[in-house]
């Protein structure tokens, strides 16, 4: 039925206009899946949703089975045991239904798996990203709409606007150290037509307001600060329990000379200095790592900086820049904002050159580009220099 058409039609009869008005406002009601983490910024997403007249269903994703159920977590990770508890605990106090999708296959397969090979690659990888890609913004938004709903919602710092052509761009939060648009970068027109970001214009202490207005149960638990899959921080153990085990091999100076031995490529980061063993009078940096070879390379600091660096796997949010194009680009979460000029552009690699070096390029981690606020893509770091 067309509601709209019906309604204008009967505009004499306010009675049935308004009988109609109310069935036409049920009829539209927007359903949305919101993923919810077992963190304060989901549970106060699906809130403000539920506030604005949505019908907010939420979901936590079952990622990974803990080994010991039993043992005391840190509290600081996401989607595990303990966090779909809290989950489930602010559904039911906002008033929302809440179910538990088992995605430990496909988190196995796009984030655990991927992870491991980047180490013993001797790359340095972010799984937040490629669980977004592949797990939240893939296989979950097929879940949502196979289901019906309208939208799917998460409690990610990032705005999405929508020009005047009906084209989406993604721009970086209100709130500058909350912003999360560095790790949403993969997102497409598709996702994020779908996609809602309840708190991109919103400060993080009024959403720990918000959370302890509708008394929600975890509107103090800390922000997650580790890998959710490394809950006490040391990644090495979930190599370990793949059965990833460290081979020592030769450390070697920028001129190629055997000044020591490692412990094992995977133990290793670009920019690490702790741990390295050996003397020296100045401090002395990870600067490469030749997997190879086996081989660590050490130097000073200033053999850590760049003036350019080479990225494959390129993703645009709406359209690819141009060569010449200067823009801001960042080379980590949260790292300072660097001007770049691009240099090179093809469907499969794009390169960048630096106005000053940028320290520590690290491969596997992303380079993400922004136009002011506006995210306008990026990729995965191959090479500097």
């Amino acid at each position: 039925m067309n509601y709209e058409s019906v309604i204008r039609e009967n505009q004499s009869n306010k009675l049935l206009q308004l009988e109609l008005t109310t069935r036409y406002t049920i009829f539209m009601k927007e359903r949305v899946l919101v993923a919810m983490s077992g963190g304060v910024d989901s549970a106060v997403a699906a809130a403000l949703l539920t506030q604005q007249g949505y019908d907010v269903i939420g979901v936590t994703l079952r990622l990974y089975t803990e080994p010991d159920d039993t043992t005391l977590r840190s509290g600081r990770t996401c989607c595990g045991i303990e966090d779909i508890g809290d989950a489930k605990a602010a559904a039911q106090q906002i008033g929302i239904p809440h179910y538990v999708l088992n995605m430990e296959q496909e988190f196995e397969k796009h984030v655990l798996t991927p992870f491991v090979e980047s180490y013993v690659d001797g790359r340095t990888p972010n799984p937040c990203l490629n669980c977004n890609q592949y797990v939240k913004f893939s296989t979950l938004l097929d879940r949502a709409i196979a289901i019906g709903a309208d939208r799917l919602a998460t409690g990610h710092y990032a705005r999405r606007e929508r020009d005047n052509a009906h084209h989406f761009h993604l721009h970086k939060a209100h709130d500058d150290e909350k912003d999360q648009s560095y790790v949403l970068y993969t997102l497409d027109q598709s996702a994020l037509e779908f996609t809602l970001f309840p708190l991109g214009d919103i400060e993080k202490t009024n959403t720990r307001e918000i959370a302890r207005e509708y008394k929600l149960p975890l509107s103090e638990k800390p922000d997650s600060v580790d890998i959710c899959f490394v809950p006490g921080g040391d990644y090495r153990e979930i190599l370990h329990a793949k059965g990833i085990e460290p081979v020592a091999g030769s450390i070697q100076n920028t001129t190629g000379e055997t000044i020591g031995t490692h412990s094992g490529i995977t133990n290793y980061t670009v920019g690490q200095r702790r741990g390295l063993g050996v003397q020296s009078s100045i401090p002395q940096y990870v600067t490469k790592i030749d997997a190879e070879r086996n081989i660590v390379v050490i130097g000073s600091d200033k053999d850590l900086l760049s003036k350019s660096l080479t990225a494959s796997e390129p993703h645009w949010v709406y359209q690819p820049p141009i060569i010449g194009e200067r823009l801001s680009a960042r080379i980590r979460y949260h790292s300072e904002e660097l001007t770049a000029c691009i240099t090179a552009l093809s469907s499969t690699h794009f390169s960048l050159s630096f106005d000053s070096p940028a320290r520590a390029v690290t491969p596997g981690q992303a380079v993400v580009l922004y136009r002011n606020t506006e995210v306008v893509g990026g990729g995965t770091i191959e090479r500097a220099s």
